[in-house]
């Protein structure tokens, strides 16, 4: 692409480059031709051949530092880009308040995405019992909208990385081979997407009027799964009936009751996917769902995904 090309995209600064999501956003945002800027922290700038910028570099990312904590930073940042995005863990997600500051004072951000990447944290059932999990997020979302800042939120629900490993049983780092724990009743649909896919579809948004002031829903056909639905992919896979016990509501509450942590945030969130249903139980319009609005992005499966773990 050619220096005047790149000039007409959207300038992206990537706030959690670091991070696994984030690492995968910016290089999306450079594969899509978008001059891409990561905010770095100093310790982390001062090895730029590590294995975390390092692909960040090879990609042509350029490095700024800075921090979240360094208001003046994240100012000289934000002024240099179109778009704003940020990918930094739920328990820091108030830590994104300077952020917005930034984006208000500078005044030239076209389109803010905020770490969110997970459940509709509107939508969410069980937002007393995820020990304020969710509240993070609606707290940033409100002051986002009251500061007017334009923004697309991304709900993608689980990321593949996340429980499908084992096949949603706790405790487990690879699919069960005999016996599968099923919670509830085990119709209920949850909705996983890989990490790079999340990438591709967030940045498609960018530049797309549809998706401004609005929230991105990823449902992608083949990813939005019952724990039936998953026991049977991987019973073809393997060759294998398994034994499938059966977890009951009441049975899975006391489960959670008794849990230490993080075992029993993995419990609540099971409990919210695939018995309260909070992936799917709303009907979402077409118009802002990614599979419908960008066909073109070829995404993982979880069919596929489970293919790796044979």
């Amino acid at each position: 692409m050619s220096d005047e090309a790149a000039g007409t995209r959207s300038r992206v600064l990537v706030v959690g480059a670091t991070g696994r999501l984030g690492s995968s956003l910016a290089r999306a945002s450079l594969a899509a031709g978008h001059p891409t800027f990561a905010l770095v922290r100093p310790h982390h700038l001062a090895r730029p051949d590590s294995p975390v910028l390092q692909p960040l570099v090879a990609a042509g990312a350029t490095l700024l530092e800075g921090s979240l904590e360094d208001y003046q930073s994240l100012l000289r940042a934000v002024r240099q880009v179109d778009i704003v995005i940020c990918s930094v863990p739920t328990k820091q997600a108030l830590e994104q308040k300077p952020l917005i500051r930034a984006i208000k004072e500078a005044g030239c951000v076209k389109r803010f995405i905020p770490a969110e990447f997970g459940l509709d944290p509107t939508k969410v059932q069980i937002c007393d019992m995820a020990h304020g999990f969710y509240e993070k997020k609606i707290e940033i979302r409100r002051l986002i909208e009251s500061e007017g800042i334009p923004h697309t939120y991304i709900c993608c629900n689980f990321f593949m990385r996340y429980l499908l490993p084992s096949l949603v049983q706790p405790g487990l780092d690879a699919p069960p081979r005999d016996e599968i724990k099923i919670f509830g009743e085990g119709n209920t649909k949850g909705v996983f997407v890989e990490e790079g896919d999340v990438a591709q579809f967030t940045i498609c948004t960018i530049e797309d009027l549809r998706t401004l002031n609005k929230t991105l829903y990823l449902r992608p056909p083949g990813n939005v799964c019952s724990m039936n639905d998953l026991a049977d992919l991987w019973e073809t896979k393997i060759n294998k009936s398994l034994k499938r016990i059966y977890i009951a509501e009441d049975e899975l509450l006391n489960e959670i009751h008794d849990a230490p942590f993080p075992l029993k945030m993995d419990l609540i969130f099971i409990y919210s996917a695939f018995v309260m249903g909070d992936h799917t139980y709303f009907e979402i319009d077409s118009l802002i769902e990614g599979t419908q609005l960008y066909p073109h992005v070829n995404y993982t499966t979880v069919k596929e995904y489970l293919d790796t773990l044979v």
